[in-house]
């Protein structure tokens, strides 16, 4: 999970700079989603061909909305936001993704409500409060520019043009949380179909299949154009190919991994670790300039983190002595049993 954050951060960083260039935004996610497929259809007939269970209608319907869920309308709503923002704040607003993920299992009751209860609990949701703020913060304010001495003119020069787009930052930021929302869907999504389908490598090839066509159906709100599918810079190629294979085909086999293993919710703390090497390929690879109100709203999504991190501690110390104290009371209630 730290691998594949990592490697998410740096992808939305270059995706960042392949979109200024004017790209749509979904040709790159339906190119995106069949390099991933082509590349992880040998691993998924070699690795997966003694324990894939048999492909049902259902299977295919569960893949089809996995797909839609954590790939193409993630992927319209988060690049889009992308393109109005930055790619720090884009993992910023990611970074609340344990704290929607929370509020998401509470409701479709994956996590226990007489839970909150608890210290571990309250330590859970002031965490859930604190992100939410902090994503809140770097939203609505942007803040002067800092001091980046590795600014190249050409960034300066660019961020000058960008003036439209930079007004439209709360749009950005909407779209950045709608795309994190259907994220956090996904991989509550993901931990009931990882064990009814539970081939990590067919699963994301299938998925990436389903939303390639997604993809290229959601590519047509700008309009019919056959130029917007042809790419002639060497660097927007670069950026696809990267983000089909590693932010992609790798990180998510690695997410449906993480969530088997660690559940949902759990799996989706490492997301500021996308943050940080965002924002460190961001500012020292890509000569982007920070702002202040993106510094001081992801360090304080940072913290409502770790808050929520603390409770997850608590909350599994208490659990793991509370056992046999059921069993006593079961004993004691029940001496048939």
């Amino acid at each position: 999970m730290v691998i594949s954050n990592i490697a998410m951060g740096s992808v939305n960083a270059l995706v960042k700079k392949a979109l200024d260039v004017g790209v749509n935004h979904m040709v790159v996610g339906a190119y995106r989603m069949a390099i991933s497929a082509l590349i992880l259809a040998p691993f998924a007939y070699i690795l997966d061909r003694k324990t894939r269970p048999k492909l049902t209608f259902r299977l295919f319907i569960d893949h089809f909305f996995s797909g839609l869920l954590g790939a193409s309308l993630m992927q319209f709503f988060f690049l889009l936001g992308l393109s109005y923002t930055s790619a720090t704040v884009s993992c910023a607003v990611a970074s609340m993704m344990p704290a929607v993920t929370f509020a998401l299992a509470l409701i479709f009751r994956t996590e226990s409500v007489k839970n909150l209860k608890t210290k571990g609990g309250m330590l859970k949701v002031l965490g859930t409060l604190i992100c939410i703020s902090g994503a809140l913060f770097l939203s609505f304010y942007k803040g002067p520019q800092i001091s980046n001495i590795h600014s190249h003119r050409e960034a300066i020069h660019h961020n000058n043009n960008d003036g439209d787009k930079t007004k439209n930052w709360l749009l950005g930021c909407l779209y950045l949380f709608i795309g994190t929302t259907l994220l956090s869907l996904w991989m509550l999504f993901q931990g009931t179909l990882s064990i009814k389908y539970p081939c990590k490598y067919s699963s994301t090839c299938l998925m990436s299949v389903f939303a390639g066509f997604q993809c290229a159906l959601l590519s047509l709100y700008k309009g019919i154009d056959v130029n917007d599918w042809v790419i002639d810079d060497k660097f927007v190629i670069i950026v696809v190919v990267y983000a089909g294979v590693v932010g992609q085909a790798m990180s998510t086999v690695a997410t449906t991994w993480g969530v088997k293993k660690l559940g949902a919710v759990f799996a989706s703390t490492f997301s500021p670790i996308g943050l940080i090497s965002a924002t460190l390929f961001d500012f020292l690879i890509l000569h982007t300039p920070l702002y202040l109100g993106s510094v001081i709203g992801s360090v304080v999504a940072v913290m409502g983190l770790y808050v929520f991190l603390w409770g997850k501690k608590n909350e599994k110390e208490a659990s793991t002595a509370l056992p046999p104290r059921m069993d006593k009371e079961a004993s004691t209630n029940c001496p048939n049993v």
